[in-house]
């Protein structure tokens, strides 16, 4: 393995575990039944923490920290496939190690350690929402077809040059705020396996694996066929060493 190819790596475990250690571990913190305050800081955990890391490391890895932007990132071609498995592996044990640590400090999983669910009874209004499988796939899906989306539209583009990371870390937040209550808005794999793997509580694992993958490469279609349509010498070149992401 290259050095270059281990920072890499080493980036994508250290921004991963400390987006679950600090994401998983404020809705740990805060836990259910706090209404959109309790969701807003939760939101804000995951959307600074990324924001923060992508500063920190969006030049050396891009700060991809989640595997759909991984995915995402390689279908347009602006990453080779060896590499991004090499990402997705690191992410996933960062995550897993983020769940350890946390279950650690936390003396033990009985907060849930943030394990995204799908929400029961969940009273909004004047009624209640419950969430299936079905429309959880679709809310985890746009969740991450939003965040790839700018993703791809700011750091690979390089139409925001070093605030790219501000606008990514800005819609994850504003992903969270909408999603939280409906269904954990983890929208990363690494982000709900890694709770779940160490809670033992593997309900809708499929679900939080295989969405965001969904909406990432939708995202990457329409990225793709948005630059094929436009003319030569407006679209812009991507830029793989520069793709911050949660």
């Amino acid at each position: 393995m290259s050095n270059s190819l281990a920072s890499k790596l080493l980036a994508e475990f250290i921004g991963t575990f400390a987006f679950v250690f600090i994401g998983a571990g404020a809705a740990a913190v805060v836990g259910d039944g706090v209404g959109l305050p309790g969701i807003t800081a939760i939101a804000f955990a995951h959307g600074l923490t990324i924001m923060a890391f992508a500063f920190a490391y969006g030049t050396v890895s891009g700060g991809h920290m989640n595997p759909a932007v991984t995915v995402g990132v390689l279908a347009v071609g602006a990453m080779r496939a060896g590499e991004a498995a090499g990402y997705i592996v690191s992410q996933l044990v960062g995550g897993v190690i983020g769940a350890l640590v946390l279950r650690a400090v936390l003396g033990g999983a009985a907060t849930g350690l943030g394990t995204p669910a799908l929400a029961h009874d969940l009273a909004l209004g004047a009624t209640t929402v419950t969430v299936s499988p079905a429309a959880g796939f679709v809310i985890e899906a746009v969740l991450a077809f939003f965040l790839v989306t700018v993703v791809l539209g700011t750091a690979v583009a390089g139409r925001a040059g070093n605030l790219a990371p501000l606008a990514i870390g800005v819609t994850l937040t504003l992903n969270i705020i909408m999603g939280g209550a409906l269904t954990g808005a983890a929208f990363n794999p690494a982000r709900a396996l890694g709770p779940m793997i160490v809670t033992g509580n593997l309900s809708d694992a499929w679900l939080y694996m295989a969405a965001p993958i969904v909406g990432a490469i939708v995202a990457a279609l329409v990225h793709l066929t948005r630059l094929a349509r436009q003319p030569a010498t407006t679209a812009e070149p991507a830029q793989p060493v520069q793709t911050p992401a949660g």
